[in-house]
């Protein structure tokens, strides 16, 4: 039953068999009016059924969690490779949010409950909705249930304080203060080095961690913790018990990765002596270490010395472009101009080399049965997304931005008196020796950031690899060149590198 005062406008609505109402100020009908559409459209969006549709869930509120599209009247999760803010930005507006406050990656808001629908996104900025992007195809992944992608979106002005809308609601997240003891243990495990991890504060009762959102970076701390060397595994199981065996003492951890202790890592609330885990029932954070890891460094001297400017043909580019190599600028020529073939792309090359510098191979974390057969480059791929190439302005706005559908990874060149072991040609093992280098040329398809659209100017290039922290590595301070672009007409400089995180 709706009331409603004298000085109040009273507005109702139907949606899906239900009636809804809400009492606003009484200024104007022509502002009820208005109010009433913005409620109308609200609920709508939510049971919008319609092919491309989406919706975030596993979330505190609606403003957030991980995302489910809407393919042949299913739904379906979107994978977490190479899955950016300018995809997150895309997702916010198609569901009528403001902007993007924060984009998720593994699983932060618990694993997929669905089939995978998407996978490796790559969107300009500029599309409407999440399905004008390019991705690999329907249904088309490698992606495991912790791989789900997600977002927190930026509440609508105002919109918390209507009384049928829940406030937005964000648990703030701290680290535990130093006065307090913590000590941390594995368990259940068929070794020392592996098992669920269990934590407890000042002495008290021994808790799980909750698997949202775990990944190598909290994994890592961990093993550096117990003096186990580096994580070869974080995962979100039940396999070496659960958290029916003990109650979950810590969830939201949230690790930078160089910490010397999970203390000093963020978590939710847990003064209660318990905390709320939103993912699988049951699942706890799990991790496995070991004493060896390998670490890949990235060689910007080679990124200065051979980047350089070339116009090509888009004739030439047609391996590339099945690969969304290019801007999607050059999908709209292809599709409305009967000569592209004669029409230039503008395209940003260097030689992108990386080194181990570890102590044990650098292998693809896919299984070989998984690799994919690329037919324009004879030969599997074994990563989806081993390198990420950036270009941001003075803003730190991404302006464009390179890709390549997935890499194959092989002993390019070795240092003296080291045999080279890994080779991409005829289905053979995949992966980098310790002391030798996956090169790719700048002469190689796709090795290059379509910057036809790009003003000139001063700018950002960042090179990344393993740029998602799919496999370990005993430091990953090392894996992004960020460098300084000189950008003119006629040519193009990169200098001033340095080492940095991804």
């Amino acid at each position: 039953m709706c009331t409603v005062t004298s000085s109040s406008v009273l507005i109702i609505f139907v949606v899906s068999l239900k009636i809804s109402c809400a009492i606003v100020p009484h200024t104007s009908l022509e502002e009820a009016r208005l109010e009433r559409q913005r409620l109308v459209q609200k609920y709508i969006k939510t049971l919008n059924k319609e092919e491309g549709a989406i919706r975030l869930v596993g979330g505190r509120n609606e403003y957030e969690g991980n995302i489910e599209v809407l393919h042949n009247n299913k739904w379906g999760s979107v994978c977490d490779d190479e899955w950016d803010s300018v995809e997150g930005r895309i997702v916010c507006e198609q569901l009528g949010f403001p902007g993007l406050k924060k984009i998720t990656h593994s699983g932060y808001f618990g694993p997929a409950r669905r089939r995978f629908w998407m996978d490796n996104l790559f969107c300009e900025g500029h599309e409407k909705e999440l399905t004008d992007c390019h991705f690999d195809g329907w249904g088309v992944n490698d992606c495991e249930p912790t791989e789900a992608a997600g977002v927190i979106c930026e509440s609508p002005a105002g919109e918390e304080t209507l009384p049928e809308i829940k406030p937005e609601y964000y648990e703030p997240k701290s680290r535990i203060h130093y006065s307090q003891r913590m000590e941390i243990r594995l368990r259940g495990g068929r070794v020392p080095n592996e098992g669920r991890i269990e934590v407890r504060l000042n002495g008290g009762a021994w808790g799980s961690i909750c698997s949202d959102g775990w990944s190598l970076l909290e994994a890592n701390v961990v093993c550096r913790q117990l003096g186990l060397g580096y994580a070869r595994d974080a995962l979100q199981t039940d396999y070496f018990g659960g958290a029916d065996l003990t109650p979950v003492l810590l969830s939201g951890t949230e690790c930078y990765g160089n910490e010397t202790s999970l203390q000093e890592c963020l978590h939710y609330d847990f003064s209660r002596g318990t905390s709320t885990c939103h993912g699988e029932r049951n699942h706890v954070a799990v991790v496995m270490c070991h004493i060896l890891a390998p670490d890949l460094v990235v060689d910007y001297y080679e990124i200065e010395r051979t980047a350089h400017l070339e116009d090509r043909p888009m004739a030439l580019m047609q391996c590339a472009m099945e690969e969304n190599c290019v801007a999607n600028e050059a999908y709209d020529i292809q599709r409305d101009d009967p000569n592209w073939r004669y029409v230039t792309r503008r395209l940003l090359k260097f030689t992108a080399s990386a080194l181990n510098a570890g102590n044990t191979d650098f292998r693809p974390f896919k299984d070989k049965s998984m690799w994919e057969w690329h037919m324009c480059h004879m030969h599997y791929h074994s990563m989806e997304v081993f390198a990420t190439f950036d270009i941001y302005d003075v803003q730190g706005n991404k302006v464009a931005q390179g890709h390549k559908a997935s890499f194959c990874l092989e002993d390019s060149q070795c240092l003296p008196g080291i045999p080279k072991k890994y080779n991409c040609a005829n289905f053979g093992d995949q992966g980098i020796s310790v002391n030798c280098s996956d090169v790719y040329l700048y002469n190689l398809d796709c090795q290059w950031v379509d910057i036809t659209e790009m003003n000139t100017g001063l700018y950002t290039l960042k090179i990344a690899i393993n740029p998602e922290f799919k496999v370990s590595e005993m430091s990953f301070d090392n894996n992004a060149a960020i460098c300084n672009l000189l950008y003119t007409d006629t040519y193009a400089r990169v200098d001033n590198c340095r080492l940095e995180r991804p």
